[in-house]
């Protein structure tokens, strides 16, 4: 058989098989796709191969991940992205754009951009080393290429019917401000977060978003790395740190409810993971967790590894457990659904 004609067919049958999964799962789920950007709430691994201190692609990093192998997601096991993505019936593991092994078959139901210890303001990720929202945008304009040469013309409804998910804010206020409170006061500079989220919005409106879930920040002061500094014996959550993070999601909560009236055909809903979270940490027992202030792994007071992460509301100084995840996470998908049908 000739060998030209022999590679065409095969690679008309993939794209066929491609096609065929994303038509009956559209059929299946109200959105297409998720894709992921902003930090390391949401990322899954794009940080691996990037020459930076914020990646965890090491054990114990996903120990009660599939299998038991660190991926470079910030945890033990999936992350708030994966958690969405299967709770608005799309797939159980978001995969990382920058992932060698992404296959084609991952593209039509979404990727992750994210990049964990990035943020809105460009001097975060340069603290950092890691992929800033623009490098982010980069790389969705080249997945938004690979999506046409694998759906054809369904590509554009893959992006319009899918959902954005933003988590952006977190490494601002408690990376970048602490350097800028020369130029800034903590108003202008949470005014400014919020003009550097209108010109994300932008930027994926343009290229065909038109679903937009737009996370808050964390209880900042309520994280490990903020309860166990020195000299605070009781542990007690910084209430400066909240203050920041509670003024930065009022004016991000206002945004999402008025941003619409911009932006025509597009749907938006704010992501509250501040209140769902500290309510974990003020009543732990309640959801079944022993620990609200320690990380399980990886922090000055647990140098070894805590046997059961499931007990712990925090995985590390700065990142839930799972389990935390998939607490919060059922009324934030009720929530979504109809918001952004």
């Amino acid at each position: 058989m000739n060998f030209s004609l022999l590679s065409t067919m095969l690679l008309a049958l993939a794209l066929s098989s491609v096609s065929s999964f994303y038509v009956v799962h559209a059929q299946n789920s109200s959105f297409s796709a998720l894709f992921a950007f902003g930090d390391s709430i949401l990322d899954t691994g794009n940080n691996n191969l990037l020459p930076t201190l914020s990646k965890c692609n090491f054990f114990p990093y996903g120990r009660n991940f599939i299998g038991g192998r660190p991926t470079g997601r910030f945890g033990n096991g999936r992350v708030f992205s994966d958690i969405i993505a299967e709770g608005l019936g799309i797939k159980p593991i978001l995969p990382a754009y920058r992932d060698p092994s992404l296959s084609n078959n991952d593209l039509p139901t979404g990727v992750c951009f994210a990049s964990g210890g990035s943020g809105l303001d460009d001097r975060t990720p340069r603290i950092t080393a890691v992929l800033s929202i623009q490098d982010q945008l980069n790389d969705f304009k080249d997945y938004t290429a690979k999506l046409n040469g694998v759906v054809g013309s369904q590509a554009n409804a893959v992006i319009s019917n899918a959902v954005f998910l933003i988590s952006a804010g977190n490494n601002d206020l408690a990376i970048a401000f602490p350097t800028r409170m020369g130029q800034y006061t903590v108003f202008s500079y949470t005014d400014l977060l919020i003009t550097y989220t209108q010109n994300l919005v932008k930027s994926l409106y343009d290229m065909g978003a038109r679903k937009f879930a737009i996370m808050g920040t964390l209880p900042l002061g309520c994280l490990p790395g903020a309860t166990n500094t020195f000299g605070n014996v009781l542990k007690m959550c910084q209430v400066p740190a909240n203050q920041l993070a509670t003024m930065f999601n009022q004016k991000l909560s206002a945004l999402v409810d008025n941003i619409g009236t911009q932006f025509a055909g597009a749907k938006f809903a704010y992501v509250d993971m501040y209140n769902p979270l500290l309510n974990i940490i003020n009543n732990p027992m309640a959801s079944g967790f022993i620990d609200a202030r320690d990380g399980c792994c990886c922090t000055p007071t647990s140098i070894v590894p805590c046997l059961d992460a499931s007990r712990y509301v925090f995985w590390d100084i700065a990142h839930p457990t799972e389990r935390s995840y998939l607490t919060i996470a059922p009324s934030i998908v009720a929530d979504l659904k109809p918001k952004l049908a």
